[in-house]
């Protein structure tokens, strides 16, 4: 049991030491290394979740509210 331990702690020291020569260009030729799956692009943001857009439909509210004239008041009869 003793021995099956000290052969996989080996095995994996020697598996980590071979890709970090292979990462640093150490050693022999390299094998190539599989590519990693790419990334999907980024999704666009929904206007709520978006800051910027939210902050900007704020500012046209309070411009329209500056440039809306005063309500007139109830005429009494």
């Amino acid at each position: 049991m003793k021995l099956l331990l000290v052969v996989l702690v080996f095995a994996a020291a020697t598996y980590l030491a071979v890709r970090w020569m292979q990462d640093r260009g150490l050693g022999g030729p390299q094998t190539p290394r599989r590519p990693s799956r790419p990334r999907p692009p980024a999704r666009p943001k929904a206007p709520d979740d978006d800051d910027a857009f939210l902050a900007d439909l704020e500012w046209k509210r309070r411009q329209q509210e500056r440039h809306r004239p005063p309500p007139e008041p109830p005429a009494d009869s």
